[in-house]
């Protein structure tokens, strides 16, 4: 039966790749498992200690990424090479004078600074302010918290009470973030309220639902400028009707950096997403290869900052490395070398978020039929993880922009436990192909890929696309 099911993949691989043109056919072969686990043992590894934004690690990363772009002759960018550099403001919580005590049920809870991660926009004074425990019932009454200090037990509450005006929003955690957060000088501020992070002892105190207050007394955090950047190189197109029309291949390089604690502190992101930033250098690397190129030019982009919310991708939306109206597409390569996800192992197989937003993910499903890969749309996560990559960025200024993924969740997920040993790299080299050869037909004479308007959630961004092309 083994036998059978082996002969019939390999007279399917045949049959797929008697479809390849040539120029598919070159490209392809020139995609390597050996290489990508090369590249990925050195994005991944400890040395690099989870490529937090900011970081030395990350800043390691770049290097190793551009010089990548480098040997395959790729055409820098900008004046300072294959790097779009930002500057953004690094801030670090000031304990000088810190007091934070949490009284309920006649008892008192000190929390000192080794306890607790809070980053005011300026100097915090709240004594003895009443906390009001927030669930989804209370979300949608929040008008009795304005002034009061919010506690929830889910993260995401946080951004749905910041309209009603929560004086702070508390939670208690395992374990609190790692080094110093960073802001956007140019995007504003988030809009949400000051939000503390305490130890689980606090969660202790509040859980029987007695009334509590806290007193919380805290400097304005320290800050100073920082410099992330942006890797990007460029593939200028053949055709010089098409070379000033761009298509690009992204992912994330950044990952979430080191644990406070424990055995293995190194969150390595091997999967998350060191997987796509080797991809995008090895489909990179196939695609340069080709003579003659593709007709349209392609942009190779590897963000920072994506677990701190976007933050090179929107950047790059702001600061356009090519004309925002000329670009076609985005394509995002996001969680695509880990094939045992959580609903199950996928081998040859891989979703694309939004599945139903633009013409971009069928196209991608038929690169996928001719080199043996099911592209398929996940009935859970594609609509659900539309909006949690880069992808996002440049949809929301227009560009038909989707992320294609393998695992949305697999065991390990922002654990530490992501190593580049785990990752399947046949599969990986497999999908790559795939993707390699969707982008050769985008970078060809076919029409671009459009929004579609008739779908409800792609409305707004059809009307982006619209102010874009006016």
């Amino acid at each position: 039966m083994r036998v059978f099911v082996l002969l019939a993949a390999a007279v399917s691989a045949l049959a797929a790749d008697a479809k390849l043109t040539p120029e598919m056919q070159a490209v392809t072969q020139h995609i390597s498992a050996a290489s990508l686990r090369g590249h990925l043992s050195f994005i991944a590894s400890d040395l690099l200690e989870g490529r937090a934004t900011p970081s030395r690690g990350l800043d390691l990363a770049a290097e190793y990424i551009a010089a990548q772009f480098r040997r395959a002759g790729l055409e820098p960018v900008e004046s300072e090479g294959y790097f779009q550099t930002a500057t953004f403001i690094q801030r670090e919580p000031n304990w000088n004078g810190f007091e934070m005590t949490v009284r309920a049920g006649g008892k008192t809870l000190k929390i000192d600074k080794s306890d607790a991660y809070l980053l005011p926009d300026g100097e915090l004074n709240l004594e003895d302010v009443q906390i009001v425990p927030v669930d989804t019932n209370t979300v949608l009454s929040a008008q009795k918290i304005n002034g009061k200090v919010a506690y929830v037990t889910n993260p995401r509450a946080a951004r749905a009470l910041h309209n009603y005006h929560p004086a702070l929003v508390l939670r208690a955690a395992r374990e609190l973030p790692p080094g110093p957060q960073v802001r956007d000088p140019e995007g504003g501020g988030r809009g949400f309220a000051p939000s503390v992070i305490a130890k689980p002892e606090l969660a202790d105190l509040l859980k029987n639902g007695a009334e509590a207050r806290v007193t919380i007394h805290m400097a304005s955090p320290v800050e100073q400028p920082v410099k992330l950047r942006n890797v990007a190189a460029l593939l200028t197109g053949s055709d010089p009707a098409l070379r000033d029309t761009y298509v690009m291949l992204t992912a994330h390089y950044d990952h979430v950096g080191t644990s406070a604690s424990g055995e293995d502190r190194i969150y390595n992101g091997a999967n998350d997403d060191g997987s796509g930033t080797v991809s995008v250098v090895e489909i990179a690397a196939a695609l340069a290869a080709l003579e003659p190129r593709p007709k349209r030019s392609i942009l190779f982009v590897a963000f920072f900052g994506e677990e701190r919310g976007l933050l090179g991708s929107r950047y790059y939306g702001r600061h356009p490395i090519v004309p925002l109206d000329k670009t076609i597409a985005d394509l995002n390569l996001e969680q695509i070398g880990r094939t045992d996800a959580s609903n199950g192992q996928q081998i040859g197989t891989a979703s694309i978020t939004g599945f139903d937003f633009s013409d971009l993910p069928h196209i991608l499903a038929d690169a996928g039929r001719l080199t043996g890969v099911k592209i398929y749309k996940d009935a859970e996560g594609s609509d659900a993880y539309f909006s949690r990559s880069d992808n996002q960025a440049l949809a929301d200024l227009g560009v038909p922009a989707h992320t294609l993924c393998v695992a949305f969740n697999y065991p390990d997920y922002h654990g530490v436990g992501d190593h580049w040993e785990k990752i399947d790299y046949a599969n990986m080299a497999t999908i790559d192909r795939a993707v390699a050869v969707g982008l050769l037909h985008l970078a060809s004479d076919a029409s671009p890929p459009k929004w579609n308007e008739s779908y409800a959630a792609a409305k707004r961004y059809a009307e982006a696309a619209r102010k874009l092309h006016q």
